[in-house]
């Protein structure tokens, strides 16, 4: 069977387009930002007739001249790639938002900054003496957890039936609280004037009402991003009491249901029916008459 070669050659050239693109106009390139601007004009006929394809092969062959202008820039190779170094862009594309502020300093950033103390970095793992082994500084299974302590040394002149596993817990939730102060006071500290929207809560102590320990709870679940959403309840915590929004109905809208709603509020005042309370009204004719009766023997 013979196949002639030049057939199939010619077939298969005829899927694939040429790399060469040919414009009246050439293309202005912007290739730090992979941009080409195409100024040439469009044919109008061919957008009438078959918009499409004549859209797509526009597409097509803009993108083969940008493609053909990155291959122009000196490449390199680097684990089986080959990469290009992109120029610096000329176009000046705008922000959607403004440039961020820097952040202001922390309490102890300034501190630190003012004494000239320098942050060490230290490391995350210690090695526990007791378990023999190397455990996180903080968080999971951390070194000198708590948990992990099944006995507590009684100091010395101290009450021995208090319960110091008790208050552990009351320190630590102490201490939970006092971060959170801080952190909001900082917050205020980086705002704009130095103030934030509600104010703060005051610091926890052990004379605060059952008022000021809501209230302050309420504002420390609030300072989060979601604002509380998220913020988990603690057993047994209160429920705020929130106060009722009125729904007000829209001023321009259906006018057969505010008709309906006005006539129902009319037929109800116009049908409304007097409430008299039997017992009540016998009670009070006999205190009358027997006040009256009194008021007749004491003029004999």
């Amino acid at each position: 069977m013979d196949v002639d070669l030049e057939a199939v050659l010619e077939a298969k050239k005829a899927q694939y387009k040429s790399i060469e693109v040919r414009k009246d106009v050439e293309l202005q390139y912007d290739v730090g930002n992979l941009l080409a601007t195409d100024l040439n004009p469009l044919d109008h006929h061919a957008m009438k007739s078959r918009r499409d394809e004549y859209l797509k092969g526009l597409a097509r062959d803009n993108t083969q001249l940008l493609i053909n202008k990155i291959w122009q820039l000196p490449v390199e190779k680097a684990d089986g790639m080959i990469l290009v170094e992109l120029p610096t862009p000329s176009t000046v594309l705008p922000r959607e938002k403004p440039i961020p502020k820097p952040k202001g300093l922390t309490a102890w950033e300034t501190f630190a900054k003012a004494k000239g103390i320098k942050n060490r970095k230290r490391s995350r793992m210690v090695f526990d003496e007791s378990g023999q082994e190397w455990k996180p500084r903080w968080g999971y299974k951390r070194v000198d957890d708590p948990k992990d302590k099944w006995m507590i040394e009684i100091p010395d002149r101290a009450d021995p039936y208090e319960d110091y596993f008790e208050k552990q817990a009351e320190e630590k939730k102490e201490k939970i609280a006092k971060n959170e102060y801080k952190r909001l006071k900082n917050i205020s500290r980086t705002q704009k004037g130095g103030r934030l929207k509600a104010p703060l809560p005051p610091p926890l102590t052990k004379d605060m009402s059952k008022y000021q320990l809501t209230h302050a709870l309420g504002k420390a679940k609030e300072a989060t991003a979601s604002i509380g959403k998220f913020t988990k309840s603690l057993p047994d915590e209160p429920v705020p009491k929130r106060a009722k929004k009125t729904q007000v109905g829209p001023v321009a809208g259906d006018m057969a249901a505010e008709r309906k709603k006005n006539l129902e509020i009319l037929s109800s005042v116009t049908k409304r029916k007097e409430v008299v309370d039997a017992e009540k009204a016998a009670n009070r004719h006999m205190a009358q008459e027997q006040r009256r009766c009194h008021v007749v023997s004491v003029g004999h």
